[in-house]
């Protein structure tokens, strides 16, 4: 099947199926005419691809993995060596939300003050008023 075909029983766009075939986790033959071909197996392949970025796991942390996935969910492996990278990925992932909460907290607490002192002596922030940088 060809790109096109590929997208519409997966739902996901050609430019992103590129992208995958890119990052080595789609493999495509070339057709004569140059276009790309797909097997059957493609689709599965997509659908755990997309599964696992909504994991929150990184298309280098999908090449890692995907070898080991079976079905459409997919079901990994417990092997030591893929615990290891997901629990890796786990810490950045909590570490991503710990300093995110951080930032909420601290926008929260700038927007308690600013609103607890009040003052009608500034223009409404919309960026139309800021003169151009200089170059």
């Amino acid at each position: 099947m060809r790109i096109g075909e590929l997208s519409r029983r997966t739902g996901v766009r050609t430019h992103q199926l590129r992208y995958y075939g890119a990052q080595g986790l789609l493999e495509a033959d070339r057709g004569a005419n140059g276009y790309r071909e797909y097997d059957e197996k493609a689709v599965l392949r997509v659908k755990q691809i997309r599964h696992l970025l909504g994991a929150g796991l990184s298309s280098e942390d999908i090449a890692y993995v995907l070898p080991c996935a079976l079905g459409e969910a997919p079901e990994l492996p417990g092997c030591p060596e893929l615990l290891t990278a997901m629990r890796a990925r786990l810490q950045r992932l909590n570490d991503q939300i710990s300093d995110l909460a951080q930032s909420r907290d601290a926008l929260t607490a700038y927007i308690d003050a600013a609103e607890r002192t009040g003052s009608d002596n500034y223009p409404p922030f919309d960026g139309a008023d800021l003169e151009p940088v200089p170059s």
